[in-house]
């Protein structure tokens, strides 16, 4: 297992603290553990889907949060003491324990909605780009035949 100090970008580079951030964040996600599982894919040119693997878990046990750019997933089971006393586990391969899973999002992604279906939990993204972002088509003119002045005075007459 490696790991990284990016220290010297922080002392060299002014301004690209989040690019430094986002490279330890990235380092570090990839030495988390793997659970619970997850899909990303794109479902459109500005549409992506995020799919986690929550089986077990009831929709109020589940939070989303999204705080400057970075969408947060949680699950928290609820103590079940009194149905859990009832319960002879042969074996329990159904594993019921909390989860915190990050995802970085890009610039101008929100979330549109989230749902949980057969215990995946589907999250909706779409970017958003304002209208000063997107691309504008520059009609061009016609100019007129004859040149018109640019600088209008009066002549003054020389002494």
């Amino acid at each position: 297992m490696r790991s990284y100090d990016f220290t010297p970008l922080y002392r060299s580079a002014v301004g690209f603290d989040r690019l430094a951030g986002l490279l330890e964040s990235a380092a570090r996600t990839s030495q988390e553990n793997g659970w619970p599982p997850y899909n990303i894919e794109t479902t459109g040119e500005n549409a992506y889907r995020i799919e986690i693997a929550v089986a077990g878990f009831k929709p109020d046990e589940l939070t989303r949060e999204v705080k400057e750019n970075l969408l947060t997933v949680t699950g928290r089971k609820t103590a079940n003491d009194d149905a859990g006393a009832e319960r002879t586990y042969l074996h329990r391969g159904l594993a019921e324990r909390d989860f915190e899973r990050r995802f970085q999002l890009a610039d101008y992604v929100v979330v549109q909605g989230a749902d949980l279906v057969n215990g995946l939990l589907s999250i909706k993204l779409a970017r958003e780009l304002p209208e000063a972002l997107k691309p504008r088509r520059i009609e061009i003119g016609a100019g007129k035949a004859e040149a018109q002045p640019l600088i209008e005075g009066r002549k003054s007459k020389a002494a």
